[in-house]
C-alpha cells in the first residue's frame, strides 16, 4: 500500500517532511507558502486515494486563492498536531 493511500500514514510522511524542514530552520510563512503550493500540484497531477483526499480536492477545486492558501494554512496545523515527530 501506498503512503497516499492511508490517511495516517499520509499524515505521518507529511509530519516528518514539516518537522525537518522546520528544523533546518524554515519559518512558518514559507511552510504555508509550500503547503499552497504543494496542493496546487495535487490537485492538477495526483488522483484522491482515499476519502479524505478527496475532500481536500473538492474543497480545493471550488476555492479561491485565498480560501486555497486557508486550507494549506490548516493543512500545516493539522500535520503539526497529528502527524508523528510532534514538537
Amino acid at each position: 500500500m501506498s503512503v497516499v493511500e492511508n490517511w495516517k500514514q499520509w499524515e505521518d510522511f507529511l509530519a516528518d517532511r514539516l518537522h525537518h524542514a522546520q528544523s533546518a530552520g524554515m519559518d512558518q510563512d514559507h511552510i504555508t507558502d509550500l503547503a499552497y503550493q504543494i496542493g496546487g500540484y495535487l490537485q492538477d497531477h495526483v488522483d484522491p486515494k482515499n476519502e479524505q483526499q478527496r475532500v481536500l480536492a473538492d474543497l480545493w477545486s471550488v476555492a479561491d486563492d485565498n480560501e486555497q492558501r486557508a486550507i494549506a494554512n490548516m493543512m500545516v496545523k493539522l500535520i503539526q498536531n497529528n502527524g508523528t515527530q510532534q514538537q
